[in-house]
């Protein structure tokens, strides 16, 4: 197995660096049989290893950051967060980063509103619906997954607490995109625990019936949703 993970290090020419880079280190992943939590070489090893620069390297890393594959630890070192490096195309991560910031200027305006409409509407079943869906999410995270579930029936909740058929209307016309963005926001590390804590200063403020307070609450929220680390990657600066 040493030799096969040696192997895919191997020395690399230098037509298209950036995707062997990522096809290199996927095989070296596999062929080591390298699980969630394993370290992989530093970014000067692995410049070193494949011959090639650190730059080139880097591009591909960020790549990997951006995808949730992996994290960068301070000191050069990297952790395997995922079985394997199975990655999307560069081109599909483009799309998204492009159309990204739309969707959460689109969910900041209409789920700020829903928050404050849902405090000064909501009935006691919402309230019990929104109670569920915080306990659905508590229960993903504590048994090792994102609480994607958890946040979608907690969305889903505030905009049924919120009755305006209208603005319902407008969130399922863009669900496929905040689903996308809901991904993109919970695989960042630390990202689920810091959102359940925000969606539970959502509910109290739609318990106690503080529509101010509750769309204040969304709106710090939609706003962490944005900081991701797709937005900071700049797919132009390839080496």
């Amino acid at each position: 197995m040493a030799e096969d993970t040696e192997d895919a290090l191997r020395p690399m020419n230098r037509q298209r660096l950036h995707e062997q880079v990522l096809e290199r280190l996927r095989a070296y992943v596999a062929e080591g049989g390298l699980k969630a939590g394993d370290r992989l070489p530093t970014e000067r090893d692995l410049a070193q290893r494949l011959g090639i620069s650190r730059a080139s390297v880097k591009q591909a890393i960020v790549v990997l950051e951006v995808q949730g594959l992996v994290e960068v630890r301070q000191g050069g070192g990297m952790c395997l967060l995922r079985d394997s490096l199975d990655t999307e195309p560069v081109e599909r991560l483009v799309e998204r980063r492009r159309r990204l910031p739309d969707v959460l200027d689109a969910r900041e305006a209409l789920e700020t509103k829903l928050a404050e409409l849902a405090a000064e509407r909501r009935t006691d079943d919402d309230l019990f619906a929104l109670q569920q869906a915080l306990h659905w999410m508590e229960d993903e995270i504590e048994s090792g997954r994102h609480g994607a579930e958890g946040d979608r029936r907690f969305h889903a909740a505030v905009t049924a607490a919120a009755h305006s058929p209208l603005l319902a209307e407008f969130m399922r016309s863009i669900a496929d995109q905040i689903t996308e963005s809901r991904e993109e926001s919970l695989r960042q590390p630390g990202r689920p625990r810091r959102s359940l804590a925000q969606h539970q200063r959502i509910l109290d403020a739609i318990a106690e019936r503080r529509p101010r307070a509750a769309a204040a609450a969304m709106r710090r929220h939609v706003r962490t949703v944005a900081q991701v680390r797709l937005l900071n990657w700049n797919p132009d600066e390839a080496p």
